[in-house]
């Protein structure tokens, strides 16, 4: 039998690697190192295919570069960052552990994803592309979010989705198909509904409240209490008057509001502004008396008037007939601008309708008063004449200041209408006769101008005169005649003739000229009575006394009495036969 020696020299030869290749293989043979394992592992170097990890073996670990889909990940890993990875071969390749860094990524998501599903909690995810129906969300590995449960309300842009970190619920999970479905609606649902109860659990009426503007609207302003809206109507938003909410809110303003009404299942929440503040029109009644002057500021113009402001939340009405005190209407914006300050009157105060008239005209002198302190009665002024009525012509004197000159004061002849001495434009210059304050009203004279002829007449004439005139017109009782122009007067039916004339239209004609004589005079009623009877009776008198001084003085008396009753007989049969 031979004894086999060991050379204790060739053991002394072992060197320190063959000794650790030994050792390795050792360890490689005690440990069973399964497919599909999670190991950690720490990277110690990093080459263009793989990543290299320290997985606890004398042979290290290697992830492809190919497990990295997005290039930026692979370069931003450093030496010694610990990373989670699947086993995928047990035999090394190259001499090193193929590991797969995404498998050990999808099955922690899984654990993630399988235990926000049953717990009902939310999970985060990065929306990555959008596809038919919906979207494609990395939640570690690729989930389907359905469009309409992207959003409470649909999506205006839909790709704007596109790249954004949110949170999501778990509607479907299938472990083994790894297929994931997600919902964001469900997720604001929920969140919306505990915002709900938590917001409407601190409201109060009548309470103070803060919120954030969300939206403007034409009749009011949204604004977001904490994840609830409420609404601020236009209505409450000031006690004055304002055209649109941006006067007063812009969105993203901290305002302080007042809860008016709440109703928690419609969500309805009525917000107020103004009512921070007490309502102004409760002392309008002590501070704005019919009659006061009062200063405010133009706001709004309108065609019926204009709105002025007498202080915040207090406006008040200047009737477009209370603007001036023209007679003529004029719009607002030829009078006013908006912003302007004015004095005005008020004149009649409604604080149940929250109303009040002013007046600007008012709050000055009438021009009228003005005028009488510059002109006196009997003053000449020049105008223009600015209309013609039936009545009269009125004449423009001065600045909004029109007078009329009646008709009976044009001209001291009789005329039927203004237009047969006046017109239009047409500059005159006339007599000023009157001015009554109270009615607002300038007389004027135009035939003044000439003097009274009636004074002039009844100073050159006398009772017993005999006139030549002209018939004028007829009526029942007699007949009115032109003594000159400008001066009628009348002759009674008593006074036509020596015989009773029944209808005098019969007898004479207007426009017929005859001889009167005056039988009375009234200066201070300008009255004159005539006579044809008189004035007839007189010129028979007269030639009667021319005939005599004619005669030879052996004429008797008995001849003279002989020849006038002739004369009255051949008057008698004249007049019969003329009948």
């Amino acid at each position: 039998m031979t004894d086999t020696k060991t050379n204790p020299k060739n053991d002394d030869q072992l060197t320190a690697e063959d000794y650790e290749r030994l050792l390795d293989q050792y360890h490689l043979a005690d440990q069973e190192i399964e497919a599909g394992a999670i190991i950690k592992g720490r990277v110690v170097k990093k080459t263009p295919d793989y990543l290299l990890l320290d997985i606890g073996f004398k042979t290290e670990g290697a992830i492809p570069v190919s497990d990295f889909p997005n290039p930026k990940e692979f370069d931003e890993i450093k030496t010694g960052t610990i990373i989670q990875a699947v086993l995928e071969k047990t035999r090394p390749q190259d001499g090193y552990f193929i590991l797969s860094k995404r498998k050990a990524d999808i099955l922690r998501a899984l654990d993630y994803l399988e235990k926000a599903y049953h717990s009902n909690n939310w999970v985060t995810g990065t929306i990555t592309s959008r596809v038919k129906n919906g979207y494609m969300v990395d939640v570690g590995l690729e989930a389907f979010l359905p469009e309409a449960h992207a959003d409470l309300r649909p999506v205006k842009d839909p790709n704007s989705l596109v790249g954004q970190s949110l949170k999501f619920k778990i509607m479907k999970f299938n472990r083994k198909e790894e297929e994931v479905i997600l919902s964001r609606k469900l997720l604001l649902q929920d969140e919306r509904e505990k915002r709900k109860r938590r917001v409407f659990s601190r409201l109060v009426k009548g309470e103070k409240i803060k919120g954030t503007v969300k939206s403007l609207t034409n009749f009011g302003a949204f604004i977001d209490l904490g994840g609830v809206e409420g609404l601020l109507h236009i209505s409450d938003m000031s006690w004055g008057k304002i055209n649109h909410p941006s006067e007063l809110f812009q969105v993203g303003q901290e305002v302080e509001v007042v809860v008016l009404d709440f109703n928690e299942n419609e969500e309805r929440i009525s917000l107020g502004y103004k009512q921070l503040t007490p309502d102004p029109w409760l002392s309008v009644p002590q501070k704005y008396q019919p009659g006061t002057k009062v200063t405010g500021k133009v706001i709004t113009l309108t065609d019926f008037g204009a709105f002025v402001e007498l202080e915040k939340g207090v406006e008040g009405l200047i009737h477009i007939s209370d603007l001036s005190w023209s007679k003529k209407m004029v719009h607002p914006k030829k009078v006013l601008s908006v912003g302007q300050e004015v004095t005005v009157q008020v004149l009649e105060v409604n604080p149940e309708n929250h109303r009040i008239s002013l007046g600007l005209k008012q709050a000055t002198p009438h021009p009228l008063e003005l005028f009488a302190q510059k002109y006196n009665v009997g003053t000449r002024l020049k105008g223009k004449v600015t209309n013609l009525t039936d009545f009269g012509a009125f004449v423009q004197v001065d600045k909004d200041i029109e007078g009329l000159i009646h008709i009976s004061d044009i001209s001291w002849e009789k005329i039927k209408h203004p237009s047969e001495k006046l017109k239009v434009g047409q500059e005159v210059e006339v007599v000023l006769l009157n001015i009554d304050l109270e009615k607002q009203k300038i007389s004027l004279g135009l035939k003044q101008l000439q003097g009274d002829i009636w004074e002039d007449f009844f100073h050159r004439q006398k009772v017993g005169d005999v006139l030549k005139v002209k018939i004028a017109r007829i009526v029942d009782f007699g007949i009115f005649v032109e003594v000159m122009p400008g001066i009628e007067g009348v002759i009674f039916n008593s006074e036509l003739d020596e015989n009773r004339i029944e209808n005098p239209a019969e007898v004479f004609k207007i426009g017929e000229e005859r001889l009167a004589k005056i039988i009375k005079m009234n200066p201070a009623n300008r009255k004159i009575s005539l006579s044809f009877r008189q004035a007839q009776a007189d010129l028979q008198k007269k030639e009667f006394q021319r005939y005599l001084e004619g005669q030879s003085d052996r004429l008797t008396l008995g001849d003279l009495l002989k020849e006038q009753f002739k004369n009255l007989s051949a008057k008698d049969t004249s007049k019969k036969e003329g009948e």
